[in-house]
């Protein structure tokens, strides 16, 4: 006769905290932060074929780390949902916040729910008309919004680096001055750089730095 293990809803929740961070953990980092002239998304990346930044909208930017597979069908989701919210109303009603809490609600459902949490954690990032506008949120794999001020890491060593960065943080610092914090700090020479640019005369707003362009800093 076979025997039922009991486990505590406690102790499942832990064990998927667990399982999820350890996969988010071995991603290299993420970090966004403010310049004097937008958001800047800068990526420890190894890979010139997998993007880890991304634009989902006209003035909406994706970072994400963990499983590829997982964060790209997260990002792909993200902008159906933004052209579909888009299409039915109007494009100014397309938001960071609406955008973060569809992914919470997906993250926290799998969480609680599914056979196995998503190992994956996001950054959605929106530029505003002033800096004053800006908003970051960082969506944990458990579905938790966290709205940040100026700056957001997520992967690996992730507490390191948002404390180096904070120390002397200026979000009124060139773009050449907040990406050279930003290798400093993710101790890298392979990064995938974007930016949300503001007083650009272009409604999508999000830029893609070229590798030339990211050597100068």
């Amino acid at each position: 006769m076979s025997m039922n293990f009991y486990v505590s809803p406690e102790q499942l929740m832990q064990d998927r905290a667990e399982f999820a961070r350890k996969g988010i953990s071995r991603g290299r980092a993420v970090a966004v932060l403010r310049y004097a002239g937008g958001i800047v998304m800068v990526a420890d990346n190894h890979s010139t074929t997998l993007n880890k930044v991304s634009e989902i909208y006209d003035r909406i930017g994706f970072a994400a780390v963990g499983r590829y597979n997982e964060f790209e069908a997260l990002r792909i989701a993200g902008i159906r949902h933004a052209d579909l919210r888009g299409y039915a109303y109007d494009r100014r009603d397309v938001t960071g916040r609406s955008l973060a809490g569809a992914y919470s609600q997906q993250l926290g459902g799998a969480f609680s729910g599914a056979e196995k949490p998503f190992e994956v954690e996001l950054i959605v990032a929106e530029l505003g008309e002033s800096g004053e506008g800006d908003v970051i949120y960082r969506i944990s794999y458990d579905g938790v919004i966290t709205e940040e001020d100026d700056l957001a890491v997520i992967g690996g060593d992730a507490e390191r680096i948002t404390a180096q960065l904070r120390g002397g943080l200026d979000p009124q610092a060139s773009l050449g001055e907040a990406l050279a914090r930003a290798r400093e700090a993710l101790s890298s020479s392979s990064l995938e750089v974007a930016v949300l640019e503001r007083g650009t005369a272009r409604r999508r707003v999000f830029r893609r730095l070229t590798a030339d362009e990211v050597a100068r800093g």
